[in-house]
């Protein structure tokens, strides 16, 4: 054990070769797999812990509610205190012991750690489509309500502001479509009806401002342990969809934002994604392209992502292959699938002729595992049947008093509480609503001009200047000044007579409230003229 690796367990016949993960390599990525109840959550946590302690801030999933235990140091009085002191005998771990170590609680729906949120433009269209499931056409109105949202100088922060956009683009689909491309309303009303699905799913929780700040996550204590930052995922399980889009999304946000470092002697930041098998079941191309692309460079930002899943069958080939430092725990093989998976898992390997690794994973028992890591030169290791070693902070979840005790000592208490709600798409287009509609109640004396109306609700092309205007600011830039929160002046837009938008506004507006007096008004006036 040095200041130079992380000691992962005992590995040899009598568990006396230590393994170890190089720091200089753990922005190699890893994978942890392993049938369920194997021991993968214990290996999850010692990197954490080892990561944490080398001064790498860490970000991880909790979907089950055990790993919260990272924030409290193990004890004496656990019930499995004998055993966790017998393994570190046996693997040689003389300098085992109890520690705590530095978390800070996250959640989307802002219920056990700090709230998450993402703007709809950071999200863009791409993992948007994909988190509605969205087919080709479809992701192609998504893609011209965001150039529309551009050209006119909307924000979309959050999804009323994509809805706002949405109905903007199905009222006037005919004229936008020979500008920006083929839409039709029916497009428009299938994406409406996934958004509502999303929202009731707890997704517009997730979009908004305050957005997430990655220097909040990427941050040392004052002693100069990396943050542990746990996700709770538990609530989240149950829109898996969501869970893998927001942490893809995160993912891509740490390779947009984070400056070329190269091959740093230890790395920035490490992220593990839990449950990976999710992000890869019934993704389009495009999208396990992009992730393909990202896992390749990120690492020379010196981010090291480590998937977790059950099988290595559950990631693509394509990213499989680059992950470096494997712990493999059990498998079981009960049909010819499940024995061509473990065949394949045995493969990967760096051959031991010691052991038969093929023979070796069904045979594992809990807190076991293949252990293959990077060695001098990037070389893998060859293969050891290893014992890992017992975490230091506590086997098992907090109480929920410990939980709220560790988020209202977190130094970022209160900064994203309470959600902020500026002007954006979703203001100015129900604004323009507003501006023309009538303001007197009495609808008595209204007169229509219908080819007037008629000639309203045509769409008027936007008037785009010779420059090109700038694009939407990013949520980086907005987040300097959340405080103040300005509302962004509005660029562009329809120009258009005070008389065709209130002709335009009327049509819009039959569902509002001052619509259905108007409506109700004149039906009344009819019938009672009858």
């Amino acid at each position: 054990m040095d200041q130079d690796s992380i000691f992962i367990g005992g590995g040899g016949e009598n568990y006396a070769v230590p393994q170890n993960l190089l720091l200089k390599y753990g922005n190699r990525h890893g994978l942890i797999a392993g049938a369920t109840g194997t021991g993968k959550t214990v290996s999850l946590q010692i990197l954490a812990e080892g990561f944490s302690q080398a001064g790498v801030p860490v970000f991880l999933a909790d979907v089950k509610s055990d790993l919260s235990g990272l924030a409290a140091a193990g004890t004496h009085e656990h019930k499995l205190h004998d055993k966790l002191i017998e393994r570190a005998g046996i693997i040689g771990f003389d300098d085992y012991g109890y520690d705590d170590f530095p978390v800070v609680f996250w959640d989307l729906f802002g219920e056990n750690g700090h709230p998450v949120r993402t703007t709809v433009t950071e999200m863009g269209p791409l993992l948007l489509s994909q988190l509605l499931g969205l087919n080709e056409t479809q992701e192609g109105v998504i893609n011209i309500a965001f150039t529309i949202a551009d050209d006119q100088g909307m924000l979309l922060l959050d999804l009323k502001d994509l809805r706002a956009i949405l109905n903007h683009v199905g009222e006037n689909a005919s004229d936008i479509s020979t500008t920006y491309g083929y839409v039709t309303k029916s497009s428009v009303g299938a994406i409406l009806r996934r958004l509502l699905v999303l929202e009731q799913q707890g997704g517009e929780s997730f979009f908004g401002e305050p957005a997430l700040k990655l220097t909040d996550m990427i941050a040392l204590t004052p002693k100069g342990q990396g943050r542990i930052n746990i996700l709770a995922a538990e609530k989240l399980m149950q829109s898996p969809k969501l869970y893998a889009t927001f942490l893809l999304w995160l993912l891509s946000e740490l390779f947009e934002e984070l400056p070329e470092v190269g091959d740093p002697d230890k790395p920035k930041f490490v992220f593990f994604f839990d449950e990976a098998h999710l992000l890869f079941e019934d993704a389009p191309k495009a999208l396990i392209d992009k992730v393909e692309m990202v896992a390749r460079l990120i690492r020379s930002k010196g981010v090291g992502v480590y998937f977790i899943t059950q099988n290595p069958a559950d990631v693509p080939d394509d990213i499989l292959g680059q992950l470096g430092n494997r712990v493999q725990h059990a498998l079981r093989a009960y049909t010819p699938r499940d024995r061509k998976a473990l065949r394949a898992a045995a493969q990967t390997f760096r051959l031991n002729p010691r052991f038969d690794a093929e023979l070796a994973i069904p045979d594992l028992g809990t807190g076991e595992a293949l252990v293959s890591t990077l060695e001098a030169k990037g070389a893998p290791s060859m293969v050891e049947r290893t014992l890992v070693r017992p975490p230091s902070s506590r086997l098992g979840p907090l109480t929920d008093a410990e939980r709220k005790e560790v988020i209202a000592a977190s130094p970022l208490f209160g900064v994203y509480d309470d959600p902020i709600d500026r002007e954006s798409a979703f203001e100015q287009l129900t604004g323009r609503t507003e501006e023309a509609v009538p303001q007197s109640g009495d609808s008595g004396g209204l007169s229509i001009d219908f080819e007037q109306f008629n000639s309203a609700r045509r769409y008027v092309p936007v008037n785009v200047p010779q420059a090109k205007q700038p694009r939407v600011p990013s949520r980086r830039a907005a987040s300097t000044q959340r405080e103040e929160a300005p509302a962004p002046k509005r660029r562009g837009g329809n120009r258009q007579t005070v008389a065709e938008a209130a002709m335009k506004s009327f049509a819009r507006s039959v569902s509002s409230r001052i619509g259905r007096e108007i409506v109700r008004g004149v039906l009344g006036g009819v019938f009672r003229g009858r």
